[in-house]
């Protein structure tokens, strides 16, 4: 009953990362495509789009940075490090599921938390 819960509720996790409203790269689409459910293929493709969106959030975050006053730049580097805390507790729980798509989930959940992060930077510089 347990373990039936369990894959019930990481298939409930899978299909909401998967509606997520984030746009990744049309590579990744077509190598999760490719993968065909392999999970070592999916962490891979997971683990190249999380590279191009972890660079896209640092550059996302310098340029909302340099655009800053002085004074809040300080506040900006806190809230940045309490979402970095967030978001590796977050998808840390995700990995705890056990299986092998809780993997998938975990890694799935750092690519989706870093992307929307750099959407919420991006669109902070227009404030």
């Amino acid at each position: 009953m347990i373990k039936r819960l369990s894959v019930a509720t990481l298939c409930l996790i899978l299909s909401s990362v998967a509606q997520a409203d984030v746009a990744y790269s049309g590579h990744h689409a077509t190598c999760m495509e490719e993968a065909g459910g392999v999970t070592m293929k999916m962490i891979e493709c997971i683990g190249a789009e999380y590279e191009a969106q972890d660079a896209r959030l640092n550059g996302a975050y310098q340029a909302l940075r340099n655009g800053l006053p002085t004074e809040r730049r300080q506040s900006l580097l806190e809230a940045q490090r309490l979402w970095i805390d967030y978001r590796d507790a977050n998808c840390r729980f995700y990995a705890t599921a056990g299986g092998t798509l809780a993997r998938v989930a975990a890694n799935q959940c750092m690519l989706r938390e870093t992307a929307e992060r750099a959407d919420e930077l991006e669109a902070g510089r227009r404030f």
